[in-house]
């Protein structure tokens, strides 16, 4: 069964910013965004509400790099729960990026829980998983991606996929200026949307598979030809408008 999905880039600034250099690239990418294209920036949370203004009456996106598992109000000192998120102007929220599991202990469970959080919050979650470079080279990429996704499948149920995004990020490829080819990521997605469409092929053709890896403007169009390769979760090349916005460009329409 074909299925036409559309494409889908967010920008992860990660702890990159300020009020002012978020202002012009806010405009920068704006001014230069393609007609019809499907973007979110993700900024700092101390920076949603200034971005959320700068972004009115546009039709970017706005998305969070976290999300507390609790839904409710209370004492979670340093957390942020959906609704806030929500509240401030977020649509998407990324959740288990290969950071937070790294460095801050977030376990797969962890990372179900926080996806179930945003969906009941009415944001769209964007699911990390990836392997490090010692677990490709002991071969079991398939093992761990596969087991970061079961572990979302199980604690939302499949249908969680009919509005989560999922994102492959390998942990060797981030800000190292290694990418994997084209070829390799198209493997590891494919394999991704197989998990999910073994549990419903409708929701497995259509969820949208992003790739982040060091994503540039210079490979994108080439890791985008991939026929499951749906967007990207771009890192530092979004902190420069007409690169983020020539990557974008590069998603097929």
């Amino acid at each position: 069964m074909s299925v036409t999905r559309r494409g889908l880039v967010a920008g992860n600034w990660k702890m990159h910013g300020s009020r002012a250099a978020n202002a012009s690239l806010v405009a920068g990418v704006r001014a230069a965004l393609p007609a019809g294209a499907d973007c979110v920036l993700c900024p700092p949370a101390v920076y949603l509400a200034d971005v959320a203004a700068a972004l009115a009456g546009s039709s970017i996106g706005l998305g969070a790099q976290d999300v507390s598992p609790e839904a409710a109000q209370g004492a979670y000192t340093g957390e942020w729960s959906g609704a806030m998120l929500r509240d401030v102007g977020c649509s998407h929220v990324i959740v288990g990026h290969s950071e937070r599991r790294a460095r801050h202990g977030e376990s797969d469970a962890l990372v179900a829980r926080k996806t179930a959080a945003a969906l009941a919050a009415g944001l769209v979650p964007i699911v990390c998983v990836g392997e490090t470079l010692e677990e490709r080279d002991a071969g079991a990429t398939a093992a761990v991606v596969g087991r970061q996704l079961e572990a979302v499948l199980a604690g939302c149920g499949v249908e969680a996929f009919r509005s989560a995004v999922l994102a492959y990020e390998p942990v060797w490829a981030i800000g190292t200026g290694r990418t994997a080819t084209p070829e390799q990521a198209q493997e590891i997605h494919a394999l991704l949307r197989g998990l999910i469409r073994a549990r419903d092929a409708i929701i497995g053709g259509s969820v949208r598979v992003l790739y982040g890896g060091s994503v540039k403007a210079s490979n994108a169009r080439e890791l985008f030809a991939m026929p499951d390769i749906d967007g990207g979760l771009i890192g530092g090349a979004s902190l420069k408008a007409d690169e983020f916005t020539a990557i974008v460009a590069a998603v097929p329409g």
